[in-house]
């Protein structure tokens, strides 16, 4: 038995009575001053996020909210210094088996057998026959792509979906086809491959075990550059006479794609397709970030935006509440790719 969705987040006003599912993003037990125990969670559809409070019988609603297990929801939506949460009155757990799982995890908007097909066309565009074995044994291997399509390319800001790490990883590969042409000092296959592989270590740091995904202990301990470097560097062992000094000059592109050692880098861009991925990642990633800030109000046209912390500014931006929040979109009606921002570096 499939059960019905409900309302959706985006849907919620303040003062409505609220029923439906929602995937536990993150739940914890606290008490009041007088020492009564509380739920404080956090709960997710497709179309975003809030928070909710549990204030009675925080003990026995518990056991039936887990992380990332899906729940039917009872309550109402009030407003709490500014901002809408949920007073839970009752819940219960749902199997995962039973419900559509794509109706709570936000996905690309992009047609990811689009996107695919076109990040296997620009990789064999790389004239370098080692770099584009390279991308070959990642791009053509079926069950390591299966996971890149799916994996996000953050875990909160920009492109943080399902399919999140291909529709940044094609924008940023585009970038890269349509500069070289204007710089021709640039090494071209150089910079597709470090487009491409920039964000390969996301596949091992994120853990696609649970709902909504989250890092995984390698993530946490050793992050995505890293990780990224360890799994080039094992696909290069298996390539005849890959030249040791293409392998490095790929790596540098690849640890220092942040920019900034403060922002996560190893080290900092000391080649000139360093600079550019630099740059062309950071477009990218703000791009999408402010797109999907667009996509969030509530009325069009220009207005500000509450106080964003990644950017450390408001932002003026012009409202499409029509438009889903993310996803290649307003190029795509045009008949060009979209391009989306960046992650700190400033963002992960």
């Amino acid at each position: 038995m499939e059960h019905k969705k409900g309302i959706l987040i985006k849907e919620i006003t303040e003062g409505a009575t609220v029923e439906g599912l929602f995937l536990v993003k993150s739940v914890s037990r606290a008490e009041t001053r007088t020492g009564t125990p509380y739920l404080m969670l956090t709960v997710m559809d497709a179309s975003g996020e809030m928070a909710g409070r549990v204030w009675e019988d925080a003990d026995h609603w518990l056991a039936a909210c887990p992380a990332g297990g899906i729940v039917r929801l009872a309550g109402q939506a009030q407003s709490f210094k500014g901002t809408l949460q949920l007073k839970v009155t009752a819940l219960i757990a749902v199997p995962a088996a039973e419900v559509d799982l794509s109706l709570f995890l936000p996905a690309t908007t992009g047609d990811v057998g689009a996107m695919a097909t076109e990040l296997r066309r620009l990789a064999k565009s790389v004239e370098n026959p080692f770099l584009r074995e390279l991308l070959f044994c990642f791009f053509q291997n079926r069950k390591f792509f299966e996971q890149f399509k799916k994996a996000p390319a953050a875990k909160g800001m920009h492109h943080a979906y399902i399919g999140g790490l291909l529709e940044h990883t094609l924008a940023v590969a585009r970038l890269v086809d349509v500069t070289c042409p204007l710089y021709p000092a640039i090494d071209r296959s150089l910079l597709m491959a470090g487009a491409m592989l920039h964000d390969i270590g996301k596949v091992e740091e994120f853990s696609f075990a649970t709902h909504p995904f989250d890092y995984s202990d390698a993530g946490r301990l050793m992050g995505h550059l890293v990780l990224g470097v360890e799994m080039v560097q094992k696909r290069i062992d298996t390539i005849l006479h890959f030249p040791a000094e293409l392998a490095v000059r790929l790596k540098h592109l690849i640890l220092s794609h942040h920019g900034r050692q403060e922002f996560g880098s190893p080290t900092v861009p000391m080649m000139l397709e360093a600079f550019v991925l630099n740059f062309l990642d950071d477009l990218d990633s703000k791009i999408n970030y402010v797109n999907r800030l667009s996509g969030q109000m509530q009325s069009e046209g220009y207005q500000w935006t509450d106080y964003q912390r990644p950017m450390e500014r408001f932002l003026y931006v012009l409202g499409h509440p029509d438009r889903q929040a993310h996803g290649i979109t307003p190029a795509e009606e045009n008949g060009e790719p979209e391009v989306d921002p960046r992650q700190r570096n400033l963002w992960e």
